[in-house]
């Protein structure tokens, strides 16, 4: 078994992070470590531990398993996962244009 890319896993939270507009500082708040750990996480200095990060997508809005889900060895799995996470984004009117679309391209 391989071990977890860490390096993909701390840029997925901060990419999530900054496109979310929220601060180091805040995600250190709601899971209840420094700062300078978040920046740690996100750069590679440190390996996210399993409660920090529950912790931080809680504060992200995010789950585990899209922030996991290149870490998958079912890649259609995790596409699905990323597919449903990005959905939940939208409201209705655009979730009935995607599915028209997926039913065309099927």
């Amino acid at each position: 078994m391989k071990n977890l890319d860490f390096c993909k896993i701390g840029k997925k939270i901060r990419d999530i992070r900054i496109e979310k507009r929220l601060t180091q500082e805040y995600i250190a708040d709601m899971a209840d470590v420094n700062t300078s750990h978040i920046s740690n996480i996100e750069n590679n200095r440190v390996k996210i531990s399993l409660s920090t990060l529950v912790h931080v997508c809680n504060a992200l809005g995010t789950t585990v398993d899209h922030i996991l889900a290149e870490e998958y060895l079912d890649p259609p799995s995790a596409i699905d996962q990323t597919i449903l996470h990005e959905l939940h984004k939208c409201d209705a009117s655009t979730k009935e244009r995607i599915l028209k679309i997926i039913q065309i391209l099927q």
